[in-house]
């Protein structure tokens, strides 16, 4: 069997729940990761009981959407709610984390940012990542669709039941489940 890496492994994860995103113009997902097991996921959207983006349109402010919260500070904050540790944690996103994000990354005590896609690499990041010795790393993102039909199947279960760990709603999880069951099927 041909099984894929720890990092694709994990950056499926964020792609898997970039797929909750409310944001109309990127869905982005996080996964914190110590010692090889997921502590926590976020994706981008706003608020909890807020209006959403797909809902209400997006409310920008010189270019930016201010109703959004990033997948990566929802991540941290979900550690934080919940009294998780983050120091010496590595973070999987699907894209380059945005200057804030880069910052709250640091402050939290992650050690390594581990991103599917370039969108918008601020140079002050990249040297605010390697000021504080954060190591980051492209990781190239596998698409399901270039997997045989067991692998798929076999991650996919294994994300879920994963998932199921951090998502305390369980008509959340239900609704993740049929989204991936429709992705798995083609439909």
């Amino acid at each position: 069997m041909n099984r894929i890496s720890w990092d694709q492994y994990f950056m499926a994860q964020s792609h898997l729940l970039a797929l909750r995103s409310t944001c109309t113009r990127l869905a982005v997902g996080a996964t914190i990761v110590r010692e090889k097991r997921m502590i926590a996921g976020g994706y981008n959207g706003s608020i909890a009981g807020g209006d959403h983006c797909i809902d209400s349109g997006c409310y920008c402010i010189d270019g930016h959407c201010v109703r959004t919260i990033h997948a990566e500070m929802n991540a941290i904050l979900q550690c934080a709610k919940f009294g998780v540790p983050t120091k010496d944690a590595e973070i999987y996103v699907t894209h380059f984390p945005c200057l804030q994000c880069c910052k709250a990354i640091i402050q939290a005590g992650i050690q390594s940012v581990f991103y599917s896609a370039d969108y918008k690499n601020h140079p002050y990041a990249i040297e605010l990542f390697q000021q504080a010795g954060v190591k980051v790393k492209q990781v190239e993102h596998r698409q399901l669709e270039s997997m045989k039909g067991t692998e798929k199947d076999e991650l996919l279960t294994d994300l879920l039941s994963r998932l199921k760990e951090l998502v305390e709603d369980e008509s959340e999880m239900d609704e993740l489940k049929r989204r991936a069951d429709r992705i798995m099927s083609g439909s």
